[in-house]
């Protein structure tokens, strides 16, 4: 194996989406095109059934949404420092643990890195949210561990962390001509990071950050918890959750929960979940109800659902316009919508733990709020107008900066 010298890896392995850039010393950071020229790709990963083959990011959804015969496994992240990590599941006809999954994602990073650079990274930089776990020191430090042998498995040798609001910061850095100190707000698919430092040219050459670093926070929150929420308000009542059956109870509702979480879908889809789904038929007044939760599951197009529902969240919040979400391919004519107004209405509460960890930064690192010379927004989630204008009511007068989004964390951590 070729080793580039003098040669750093940063890589922001992402609930969602995941991105990479690489520099050698004394150059400037280079984002590595993963899928075309796109820098960015979804982490997801396809297991095709009828020709065993694995697919990676959009042509891993695009099986899926095709229609192939196989299985769909996104949001990977969210199951380090939790004991569902080593659980086994069938991949091609072995049992793999979900960290082995993991490690099969990385090395499909390591191959592209190698292709791309002409050989492998003599270091690797991996970002880490403030908080795997909230809570739970132990079980955070297990899933950095976790990570790590994961990253070693898929090839790389000389691994290293940072936190990934710090790579943001260290990324804006390069375009600062003067002092500033700025409210790093990094939302990603699982994860809201928070991170005051101060930044600018006098600040970039030190090796030690230390002194600049003021504070950080973080919360278990991000755009996957999001899509949960909305999926909960929007969809699920019409495959049955708030249904009251004839006993006059409502259906048993962890099933739904569960279809609306991202990383917990696949489990729904062994023999023991379809029959404990099928024997909820008595528990329905409406019939049909329960023939179209059969049928989500069934045809294991749960993350079908549940990507419709990005979308439209998505859409929602940059077109400021009402969604349609199309399900028609479930039961003629269904639908359901998504509107500004109940991105606002049912994000709420989310969005406000979500600013209330970024005061407390704030707060952490000793500064008023018109001290903070600016916020600077990354990550996917980030471009949420509703998290925007909660920020701007909390933070206000305060500009907000668009970062990358995608690339901005990989970035930062190859300067790391």
């Amino acid at each position: 194996m070729h080793i580039l010298p003098h040669t750093t890896l940063g890589i922001d392995f992402g609930t969602s989406n995941s991105a990479m850039a690489w520099r050698t010393a004394g150059s400037t950071a280079q984002l590595v095109p993963l899928e075309g020229r796109a820098a960015a790709m979804p982490t997801a990963l396809f297991f095709n059934y009828e020709d065993r083959t694995t697919h990676y990011g959009r042509d891993a959804m695009h099986q899926y949404l095709a229609g192939e015969e196989g299985r769909l496994m996104r949001s990977l992240k969210s199951l380090l420092g939790s004991s569902l990590l080593q659980d086994k599941t069938a991949v091609h006809g072995q049992l793999v643990s979900y960290q082995d999954v993991i490690a099969m994602f990385l090395k499909h990073l390591a191959q592209q890195a190698q292709q791309h650079m002409g050989g492998m990274p003599e270091r690797v930089v991996l970002g880490r949210p403030v908080h795997f776990v909230d809570g739970n020191p132990e079980r955070d430090a297990q899933a950095q561990t976790s990570l790590q042998a994961a990253a070693h498995t898929a090839g790389f040798q000389d691994v290293a962390f940072q936190l990934e609001p710090i790579a943001a910061a260290l990324d804006y850095e390069q375009r600062l001509s003067q002092e500033a100190c700025i409210l790093v707000v990094d939302i990603g698919g699982g994860t809201s990071d928070f991170t005051v430092v101060r930044l600018g040219p006098q600040h970039a050459g030190k090796r030690d950050r230390t002194q600049d670093i003021l504070a950080t926070t973080g919360v278990h929150i991000g755009g996957t918890d999001f899509d949960h929420r909305l999926n909960v308000a929007q969809v699920q009542p019409l495959l049955g959750l708030g249904h009251q059956g004839p006993s006059g109870r409502e259906v048993p509702s962890r099933t739904f929960y569960d279809l609306s979480t991202w990383h917990l879908i696949q489990w729904l889809y062994s023999p023991k979940a379809l029959r404990d789904a099928e024997a909820m038929r008595n528990d329905y007044s409406d019939r049909n109800l329960h023939a179209r939760l059969m049928r989500v599951l069934q045809e294991q197009a749960g993350h079908r659902v549940a990507d419709a529902v990005e979308q439209g969240k998505i859409s929602a919040s940059s077109m400021a316009a009402t969604a349609a979400l199309d399900l028609g391919w479930l039961e003629a004519g269904l639908a359901a919508q998504i509107t500004p107004e109940g991105l606002a209405q049912h994000l709420q509460l989310l969005l406000a733990d979500v600013v209330k960890c970024a005061q407390e930064c704030v707060q952490a690192a000793g500064l008023q709020k018109d001290q903070v010379t600016a916020l600077y927004l990354t990550g996917g989630s980030s471009a949420l107008q509703t998290l925007r204008d909660a920020l701007g009511v909390a933070f206000p007068g305060v500009p907000q900066v668009a970062g990358d989004l995608f690339g901005g964390v990989a970035s930062g951590l190859a300067y790391a």
